[in-house]
C-alpha cells in the first residue's frame, strides 16, 4: 500500500479527572523529523512517543501536540501515604526516648521524608499507557488518512504512466522511416557537396550514424522502469524513495531520446515525457 507523508489526525481520550488532546500533523520531509508540543507534565513521556511513532512510521515531518486537561482541581492535591506518617510518628518517638532534647520534626520535614508522599510512579505509569493507548489510536487514524491520500497519488501517477506507455507505443513504429527518411536527405547533401565520395565509406558512415540515433534500447528501458514503477506502486514496502531513483532514470532516457532525435515527431514526444516525468516526480516527494 502507498502511504503520503501527508496526512492529519486528532484523538481524546477521557480519564477520570482529565482529558488527553492529541493532533498529529504529518507534511513530507526526506527523513523522520519529529516534533513534539508537549504539556510539561507530560515531557518525560517524549521518549516512549519517539519510540511508538517510530515503530509506525519511516518518513516525513511529523507534528505531536499532546494536551491534558484536568476537569476538576484534583490533579493537582498532594497525595499523603497515611502509613508512612504512622512509621515516622512512631520512628520520631523512638528516637526522642534516645535524645529527648532533639528537635521534633516540622511539617516540611515530614513532607521531604522520603516516602511521605506517595510516589507519583505509579501515577506516570498509568499515565503513560494512556498517552501510549492514545498515541496509537491517533497513529491509526493518520495512518488511514496517509493511505487515502497514497491512494489518490497512486492514482495520478499510473494516469501519468499511462500516458507514458501511449506515446512510447506511437514512437515506436515511426523509428524506421524517421531514421530512413533521415539517412536519405543526409545522403542526398552529401552527394551534392561530395560528388566524388567512395559510395561504399558514404554506406558505411551512414550505417553507424543510424546506430547513434537509434533510440530503441531508449524506448526498452523505458518499457522496463514502468514496469517496475508498476510493481513497486503495488508492493507493501516504503516506495518513495525507490520511485524517485526510477523517476531520475526514466528522465535520463526520455533526455537520451531528445538528444537523438532527428525528426520533429520524436522531440515532440521527448518533451511531452520529461513533463509528464516531472508531474509524477512532484507527486512521488509525497510519497513515504
Amino acid at each position: 500500500m502507498i502511504f503520503s507523508m501527508t496526512g492529519y489526525a486528532a484523538q481524546e481520550k477521557s480519564l477520570d479527572n482529565a482529558t488527553l488532546i492529541l493532533e498529529l500533523r504529518a507534511v513530507n520531509s526526506r527523513y523522520l523529523d519529529l516534533h513534539f508540543k508537549l504539556d510539561d507534565n507530560l515531557r518525560s513521556l517524549e521518549p516512549l512517543m519517539r519510540e511508538l511513532i517510530g515503530e509506525q512510521l519511516s518518513r516525513g515531518k511529523i507534528e505531536c501536540k499532546l494536551n491534558l486537561m484536568a476537569r476538576t482541581n484534583t490533579l493537582q492535591a498532594a497525595q499523603i501515604d497515611p502509613a508512612m506518617l504512622q512509621q515516622l510518628a512512631a520512628m520520631q518517638a523512638a528516637a526522642q526516648q534516645h535524645f529527648p532534647q532533639s528537635r521534633e520534626l516540622s511539617v516540611a520535614d515530614i513532607l521531604r521524608w522520603p516516602g511521605v508522599l506517595i510516589s507519583e510512579a505509579g501515577v506516570e505509569s498509568k499515565l503513560a499507557e494512556e498517552v501510549k493507548a492514545v498515541l496509537q489510536e491517533g497513529l491509526q487514524a493518520l495512518n488511514a488518512s496517509r493511505a487515502r491520500e497514497g491512494e489518490k497519488l497512486k492514482a495520478l501517477i499510473l494516469e501519468r504512466l499511462v500516458q507514458i506507455e501511449r506515446l512510447v507505443e506511437t514512437v515506436k513504429p515511426l523509428l524506421p522511416t524517421l531514421t530512413q527518411e533521415y539517412q536519405a536527405k543526409l545522403e542526398a547533401k552529401l552527394n551534392d557537396s561530395l560528388k566524388n565520395l567512395d559510395p561504399e565509406r558514404l554506406a558505411q558512415e551512414l550505417v553507424l550514424f543510424a546506430q547513434r540515433i537509434d533510440v530503441d534500447e531508449e524506448l526498452s528501458r523505458l518499457t522496463a522502469h514502468i514496469s517496475e514503477v508498476k510493481r513497486i506502486l503495488n508492493s507493501d514496502a516504503p516506495a518513495g524513495k525507490r520511485l524517485d531513483f526510477l523517476m531520475q532514470e526514466l528522465n535520463r532516457e526520455a533526455n537520451t531520446l531528445g538528444s537523438k532525435s532527428v525528426a520533429v515527431e520524436t522531440t515532440k514526444v521527448s518533451m511531452e515525457l520529461k513533463v509528464l516525468i516531472e508531474q509524477m516526480r512532484e507527486q512521488i516527494q509525497n510519497i513515504e
